[in-house]
C-alpha cells in the first residue's frame, strides 16, 4: 500500500531537522558588553563551544541568550590562581565589582 505522505512533506520534515540540529552549536540570542554606559560589543548568535574575548575589558553584560555564561577576568577564560570567575544565568545581567576588574571573555556553561 502506497505511503500517503507527499515527497515534498517529507523533503520539508528533513530539512527541518537538519536545520534545527545545525542550530545547537550555537546560542539563540545576543550578549551585550558595555564599559561604563558605552557599547563595546553585541554577539548574536555566538558559537558555544570555547572561549570568547572580548575586544577590551568590559564592566557589564547581558546574557539575552537561552544559555548560561561564566565570565573571566582573563582573556582565555582561565581563573588565576586567588581569582574568580562569575557565573550569568539565562536573561541576567551583571556589573563588575570593582575590586575584580573588568571582564575580559566568556564561556558557556555546562549544561
Amino acid at each position: 500500500m502506497p505511503s500517503s505522505r507527499s515527497p515534498a512533506a517529507l523533503i520539508g520534515i528533513a530539512l527541518l531537522g537538519i536545520a534545527l540540529t545545525a542550530c545547537q552549536d550555537q546560542a539563540s540570542g545576543q550578549v551585550v558588553a558595555r564599559s561604563g554606559a558605552r557599547l563595546v560589543e553585541t554577539l548574536s548568535n555566538p558559537p558555544i563551544h570555547g572561549c570568547h574575548r572580548f575586544p577590551e575589558g568590559v564592566t557589564h553584560v547581558e546574557n539575552q541568550t537561552q544559555s548560561n555564561l561564566v565570565l573571566y577576568n582573563t582573556a582565555d577564560c582561565t581563573v588565576p590562581p586567588g581569582g574568580q570567575s562569575n557565573y550569568l544565568d539565562i536573561g541576567q545581567s551583571d556589573q563588575v565589582a570593582r575590586v575584580t576588574g573588568p571582564w575580559h571573555s566568556f564561556s558557556f556553561a555546562p549544561e
